[in-house]
């Protein structure tokens, strides 16, 4: 009965949380005015939500390395629909998701099959390539990008008035939109029989297999939904930015980068972690902007140091005073332990010379 009850108690905290972060998110622009900052916290949204794909994947025992390569996909996907097909930028959000999401079924149909080692030097590869692949693509802009990507069509609600999307706050309450829905959208597969699949698998692949899971079906599940909200926010960043050149896609340091903050939030938080990793490392950049020949190195330490002494990210702070008495409390008892060993090793010896 317990399990249950306990299961009901942190849905329900989880639920709080969810609704306060959004309400928190929607009020940004009520008390920041600055637009840069508004910016920042744009882009920690994209950040975050990558971060989040690539949790999805290591649940399932995968290390993707081309997580900024199919957030390219999507972007420039969207940018060629919007550009050349001059298709409507609201009809471009989905189209370059579902093509991601396509490219995603192709190439992961391919390289699932080979997990561990050999499927992160594969995503590797294709991280590299497309960088390199679309650079020398003189229909899509080569290494000198494309540009006058076309922001989204403006939304007239009638009385309450229209939406324009010349502001960064415009832009902040569609990204927020789709930040919601992402958030929704992992939450409902975790919560499902996928996500339970997907922790099994993570567990151990050969059991889960014997249980009569079927490992390939939900890696390749895992892999795709994963790239098309890349794809997604892909192409919510090429109509935000208006200006995308092939190596914002890089490998190193956009997907590494990603990682960090998945590390630093703590993996085995799936949501919360990436946002709290996300804003944690923007603002520790912001901070030390000055000192940007040192910022890898710092980033660096700062990781390996939550790695040692954080395994399960900054969200574990609050676990810390537990761990502490936790601690406390084995240290006495082995103490109390020696000590009782001790006596009952001196207690023959007084008891012959009584005898």
């Amino acid at each position: 009965m317990s399990n249950p009850i306990a299961a009901a108690i942190v849905a329900r905290k989880r639920l709080v949380g969810f609704i306060i972060l959004v309400v928190f998110l929607a009020l940004v622009p009520a008390w920041v005015k600055s637009p840069y900052y508004i910016d920042l916290v744009i882009v920690i949204m994209i950040n975050a939500g990558l971060a989040m794909t690539f949790i999805m994947l290591l649940r399932t025992g995968l290390i993707s390395l081309a997580v900024a390569a199919f957030w390219g996909v999507g972007a420039y996907a969207s940018a060629m629909l919007s550009v050349h097909a001059h298709i409507p930028v609201w009809a471009c959000l989905p189209l370059a998701t579902i093509i991601t999401a396509i490219a995603a079924l192709i190439v992961g149909f391919v390289i699932i099959r080979s997990a561990g080692f050999t499927f992160v030097i594969m995503t590797t590869v294709i991280g590299m390539l497309f960088v390199v692949v679309v650079g020398n693509i003189g229909r899509m802009g080569g290494y000198n990008g494309v540009s006058n990507i076309r922001p989204p069509e403006s939304i007239n609600f009638g009385a309450l008035g229209k939406v324009v999307f010349d502001s960064k706050v415009d832009f902040f309450y569609l990204g927020l939109i789709l930040f919601v829905i992402i958030m929704l959208v992992i939450n409902a597969f975790y919560s499902s029989w996928a996500g339970r699949a997907w922790n099994a698998i993570g567990l151990n692949p050969r059991l889960a297999q014997s249980m009569g899971v079927n490992v390939f079906r939900y890696r390749l599940m895992s892999f795709v939904v994963g790239c098309a909200i890349c794809g997604l926010l892909g192409s919510f960043y090429a109509h935000y930015q208006t200006f995308i050149i092939p190596t914002a896609f890089n490998l190193f340091p956009k997907t590494i980068y990603i990682q960090a903050l998945a590390v630093l939030g703590g993996v085995g938080f799936a949501t919360f972690g990436p946002i709290v990793g996300a804003a944690a490392l923007t603002f520790f950049n912001e901070a030390f902007s000055g000192y940007s020949n040192w910022t890898v190195i710092i980033v660096g330490a700062l990781v390996l140091v939550v790695v040692v002494f954080l395994p399960n990210g900054l969200l574990s702070l609050g676990q810390v005073p537990s761990r502490i008495n936790r601690w406390r409390q084995e240290r006495a008892f082995r103490r109390g332990e020696a000590a009782g060993a001790t006596e009952a090793e001196a207690a023959p010896a007084d008891g012959g010379g009584e005898v």
